[in-house]
């Protein structure tokens, strides 16, 4: 199996995990957002939100208890994503709306509309990226600015970031990311975001992550986004692993795939 970098590393995230646990004891939510939540419960999609994992620019992420839902499969663990309304770039978000032949129509003007579309934009994305093969979490559901989905990690403990691991067999790693690259070309999507911070390792399975910003290749910008993730992963494994790939010839081979 791969393995973590960084015996600190997990040291401060499980301190920076308690810290966050209690924030969620003592209630951090709006009503808004609660009356979202509530849906997720009622629909045995979670039983319970136990801590944050993440907390990026756009959303927070968290744990959650799966509820009896038959879409868990039986799973003990959930991922729950909330978008945030005050903090989102909402222009950014636009951008990768706005040209998608998909979400065109929708866009509205105020910043709770696009953030609820960018939701269900992600929701529809992994549905895609699931039906083609590549490794992704499974979506469960999405309601205003929240969606819930698989659990990437293994007793409990979220899989790590790519960038956080010492894989064991690294040119296996980079094709089978290039492959799922390929898939989703095949079925006309760019995820539009990958690097070493949007792949998960499970075991010495990567998987991709966070896909809000995928784009249809029918979107004009669609041939940039995917010029700049072949870029961003081969860069990657060019600097950590010393493996180098021809950028054209593996750009060619995934639209032509």
């Amino acid at each position: 199996m791969s393995r973590m970098r960084s015996k600190r590393h997990r040291q401060e995230r499980e301190e920076y995990i308690i810290k966050e646990q209690k924030k969620v004891d003592q209630g951090i939510f709006d009503r808004q957002t609660m009356i979202y939540l509530s849906k997720f419960y009622n629909s045995g999609i979670i039983s319970k939100l136990d801590f944050i994992l993440a907390r990026g620019k756009e959303a927070d992420v968290y744990a959650a208890e799966a509820g009896t839902a038959k879409i868990t499969g039986g799973r003990p663990f959930a991922i729950v994503k909330f978008f945030r309304l005050e903090t989102s770039s909402f222009i950014k978000m636009a951008n990768y709306i706005v040209g998608d032949p998909r979400f065109s129509r929708q866009i509205g003007k105020s910043r709770k509309y696009i953030i609820n579309t960018w939701c269900k934009k992600e929701f529809g994305n992994l549905n895609i990226a699931n039906m083609a093969g590549v490794k992704a979490p499974k979506p469960y559901m999405a309601n205003g600015n929240i969606i819930a989905m698989e659990f990437i990690g293994a007793d409990g403990k979220a899989s790590p970031e790519l960038k956080d691991v010492e894989l064991r067999n690294p040119e296996k790693t980079l094709e089978h990311i290039l492959g799922d690259i390929r898939k989703l070309y095949s079925v006309q999507l760019v995820h539009a975001d990958i690097s070493e911070y949007n792949i998960l390792i499970k075991g010495d399975v990567p998987y991709m992550i966070d896909f809000g910003q995928a784009v249809s290749i029918r979107h004009p910008a669609s041939a940039g986004f995917l010029s700049r993730d072949i870029k961003n992963i081969l860069d990657y494994f060019n600097k950590q692993y010393k493996i180098s790939k021809d950028f054209s010839e593996v750009y060619k081979d995934i639209v032509n795939g």
